[in-house]
């Protein structure tokens, strides 16, 4: 099955081609019992904050079943996909007929990842299953992230949920797993991944190569709060001067505090700045409501409606700029606009 390489920020390694996960050693060591037991659910729900490893962990785990076929003959623990290994380098290649990675499609007219995972993508996956596969092996489908199929894909991988062929396993990868259909979430074994630790993220960071500015380390570990996709953004996307710009910005008034929000606006509104773009829209969801969670536990109920409301509020307000390819500069001037009034 084809395997896109889109959407791998940059300074990362493909899940698929990564030999090394840092940090849930715990999950591995679960997937790998259950699945020697013979009695494990044929559907997973990984989920956890996004960039921490789960799409990592789905593949390694699918390298596991596929190179060990028969349960009850498994080793006890997932080990590092070899690369030379024939599953692996099916895998690498996308010619593996055991596996189906379900992702947002890249669009053939404008060559961007579209915004949604769509039906089209998943009716992929009856195709898929409806093959006959040389080898007896296993069918696995990983959907990454199932945050990001639309309503009619959603309903539709629902149905094969229901009804799973026999050997088929489902790996459900979700940042938000609150956003999913509760009918999906009921159908998973639900498997919660945690933040790397900080000696996880050294780990992780080490393994690729990412050089923190000694001066901004201890920032970028803090902002990253231990996804490696953040540190990432922060460092190659120029994330940590967005952020460090918008503390300032909230800190200052006037025309310092216009000056800051002229300079983010013309940051974010960049050429080819959707990813910094999207890292500091989820920042600000995130500020937005933190700030609106710590008023509420203060006591200070009303002031944490308005925050609240205003993070529903913005979040419509870009929803809507991006279906309708309004100006990008414009509209985060008036979300920043917002937030400060």
């Amino acid at each position: 099955m084809s395997e896109e390489r889109a959407g791998v920020l940059d300074g990362a390694i493909a899940p698929v081609l990564n030999t090394r996960l840092y940090g849930h050693e715990e999950a591995e060591a679960f997937l790998a019992r259950s699945y020697r037991s013979g009695k494990g659910h044929h559907a997973v729900l990984i989920e956890g904050p996004e960039g921490i490893g789960k799409a990592t962990l789905a593949f390694r785990f699918a390298n596991h079943i596929l190179r060990y076929p028969d349960p009850l003959t498994a080793p006890d623990r997932l080990e590092d996909p070899d690369p030379t290994h024939p599953i692996s380098r099916q895998l690498a290649a996308g010619a593996s007929h055991n596996l189906l990675h379900l992702s947002r499609p890249v669009d053939e007219k404008t060559g961007r990842v579209k915004s949604a995972i769509t039906v089209d993508e998943v009716r992929k996956a009856g195709h898929f299953f409806a093959q006959t596969s040389g080898t007896g092996n296993w069918r696995i489908v990983i959907i990454d992230p199932a945050d990001d199929l639309n309503r009619n894909a959603a309903n539709a991988i629902l149905k094969i949920l229901e009804e799973p062929p026999k050997r088929a396993m489902f790996l459900v990868l979700s940042h938000a797993p609150g956003k999913l259909l509760p009918t999906i979430r009921s159908r998973c074994l639900p498997l919660r991944l945690q933040e790397l630790n900080p000696q996880a993220m050294d780990q992780a960071l080490a393994q690729l190569g990412l050089a923190l500015p000694g001066d901004k380390r201890e920032s970028v570990l803090r902002l990253a709060r231990g996804s490696v996709a953040r540190a990432l953004k922060l460092v190659n996307y120029g994330g940590v001067d967005i952020l460090e710009a918008f503390e300032a910005m909230m800190a200052a008034s006037g025309p310092s505090q216009r000056k800051m929000m002229f300079k983010i606006a013309d940051a974010l509104s960049a050429k080819d700045g959707e990813v910094v773009h999207g890292f500091f829209v989820e920042h600000l969801t995130d500020y937005l409501g933190d700030t609106a969670r710590t008023l509420a536990l203060r006591g200070d109920l009303d002031n944490a409606d308005h925050f609240a409301r205003l993070s529903s509020s913005i979040n419509e307000q870009l929803t809507v700029a991006a279906a309708y390819n309004l100006d990008k500069k414009q509209t985060m001037l008036d979300v920043l606009s917002a937030v400060t009034r």
